[in-house]
């Protein structure tokens, strides 16, 4: 599955304007990156993934609608994913968006 260009244009809107902003092919999805670090992307699999402190992501998951992101099986830590139809406002995309361009700001620059 390819990823939702609406979507990925949605994301470009919210986005504009971030120094330092990068899109790049990754993921099977289409990512924004920050000083080199993935903020967020729109999914090959559908929805969004994004990159989220670490020491946030249990309680993100426990009280948001996004569920972790696994990799081969495994969940990765700081990673999530958020399906499409909790994306369907521009609120509810850009709660998202503000997290995981907030986390790459906060990382050191590639």
């Amino acid at each position: 599955m390819a990823y939702d260009e609406e979507l990925a244009d949605r994301i470009r809107e919210l986005v504009a304007g971030e120094p330092d902003l990068t899109e790049k092919k990754m993921f099977g999805g289409l990512s924004f990156l920050i000083g080199g670090n993935m903020a967020v992307a729109a999914s090959g699999q559908g929805g969004i993934l994004v990159r989220a402190d670490p020491a946030e992501s249990d309680a993100l998951v426990a009280t948001t609608n996004a569920r972790p992101f696994e990799m081969r099986g495994r969940a990765m830590h700081g990673w999530l994913r958020v399906d499409p139809e909790h994306l369907a406002t521009r609120s509810q995309l850009a709660t998202w968006v503000r997290l995981g361009t907030a986390y790459a700001r906060s990382l050191p620059a590639k």
